[in-house]
């Protein structure tokens, strides 16, 4: 499915390196980011068990189903989820694109990671669409903001302490929304990476 082997292995160890740190940032204190890290946590390792090379492992028929009904199932909760908040609809999108594909592999002739499997083009092309725009917005909200005039050194510290290492160590590592931030945008660069070739 992602051309070369190398490609593939690359892929596999984004998603599975995304994978363990959501799974950490699980234990975080605050419910919501728990909850919003475990579906990450499952997108990433889906995503890196995709993602390997069919020389190396081609999945049984099987496989493809199941995946289309973990991922179906988590896009459902994900949708429960979003009458709280407006974020989890990415998680929705995410699980979709999921779905999509498994059903593309499970169609395709092989069954397996062929550069030949076809997709619908305007789906492919919606969903390619939306995590391109996702990788760019993300990407602008991790670059950091210039401290405004009057915030040279000797200046105070930013309200709450967000900005300054005491406000860094004050809220535990799994906590950080940039660093779940970084996570969600690596998931979305794979993402796009196992699009392009349906």
């Amino acid at each position: 499915m992602h051309g070369p082997a190398s490609s593939g292995w690359l892929l596999v160890a984004l998603c599975a390196a995304t994978g363990a740190y959501c799974l950490l940032r699980m234990r975080s204190s605050v419910e919501e980011q728990r909850r919003a890290a475990g579906g990450e946590a499952l997108m990433g390792f889906g995503m890196a068990a995709m993602a390997v090379p069919a020389a190396v492992f081609a999945p049984p028929d099987w496989v493809w189903p199941a995946y289309a009904v973990v991922f179906g199932a988590a896009g459902l909760r994900a949708l429960w989820a979003a009458r709280s908040g407006r974020h989890h609809l990415h998680h929705v999108v995410g699980a979709a694109a999921m779905v999509y594909m498994a059903v593309v592999m499970a169609a395709s002739p092989a069954h397996g990671h062929a550069h030949g499997a076809s997709g619908a083009p305007l789906l492919t092309g919606a969903l390619l669409l939306y995590f391109t725009g996702y990788v760019l917005l993300t990407g602008v909200r991790l670059i950091p903001v210039v401290a405004v005039a009057g915030g040279g050194p000797g200046a105070p510290p930013a309200p709450g302490g967000g900005a300054g290492a005491a406000g860094r160590a004050a809220a535990g590592w799994g906590d950080r929304p940039e660093l779940a931030r970084a996570c969600r945008l690596s998931m979305a660069i794979a993402m796009l990476a196992m699009l392009l070739p349906l």
